[in-house]
């Protein structure tokens, strides 16, 4: 049987805002499913699971195991290009994101699915890979690192999709960040995912033209429904 995830999309929103509502979200999940187990009510209406698109004015997050030092900017600076910046509750490091990038954020409770938070991170990653080569894109991974990435192999090696999870309970939240038409030029000014020496890419620029995001939503939302063998409900 599929399991049935709300999916919303809440097109460009602040970060602050979307944070709070994933959190509140992700806590009566958490707390519902911490009840029941007290209480020992295990043949209750399974939690429900939620799958969220968005994009986000510019901002910098980073993970609890990043360090402070791969943001390159002051507060005068980050004001200076319009750019925030939050630490925030997901493993990574830092990262951006922008308008024409596309973040997800699922809050899915894991044990109705599998018990494996690197299995979880590697479906999200192939969801990406099978969506990219619907562009003509050949993706994949990168030993010892997570997200996705072009030419893994080679000296031209670049990340076109980074993710950063949060799990409680096996609820979890926080995802991934899947550039598309995103500004470029903002990841210069941080290490992102704390790598030095690895480029970053989008969809845009791989194939010298912007993609029409809707379409893109509709593939990834057919590629993770898929994968996740899951039915996405309004």
């Amino acid at each position: 049987m599929r399991n049935q995830v709300h999916f919303i999309d809440w097109g460009l929103v602040p970060y602050q805002q979307a944070w709070d509502q994933q959190e509140s979200i992700f806590k009566f999940a958490a707390d519902l499913k911490f009840e029941r187990r007290l209480s020992g009510a295990v043949d209750e209406k399974p939690i429900e699971h939620h799958l969220i698109f968005c994009e986000h004015p510019p901002v910098y997050t980073l993970g609890k195991s990043g360090k402070i030092e791969n943001l390159l900017l002051n507060q005068e600076e980050l004001e200076a290009v319009h750019a925030q910046f939050f630490p925030i509750n997901r493993g990574g490091d830092i990262t951006y994101h922008g308008p024409g990038q596309l973040v997800g954020y699922p809050i899915f409770d894991l044990e109705q699915f599998y018990t494996d938070i690197h299995l979880y991170l590697r479906n999200l990653e192939e969801a990406i890979i099978l969506t990219l080569a619907e562009y003509g894109i050949k993706a994949g991974r990168y030993e010892g690192y997570t997200g996705v990435w072009i030419d893994a192999d080679l000296p031209s090696a670049r990340k076109i999709c980074a993710m950063g999870v949060r799990c409680s309970r096996w609820i979890t939240m926080h995802g991934f960040a899947f550039n598309v038409n995103t500004d470029l030029s903002y990841f210069n000014h941080i290490v992102p995912c704390g790598i030095d020496d690895k480029d970053v890419t989008s969809i845009q620029r791989e194939l010298g033209h912007e993609v029409d995001m809707n379409e893109l939503k509709k593939r990834l939302k057919a590629k993770l429904s898929s994968v996740f063998n899951i039915e996405l409900v309004s």
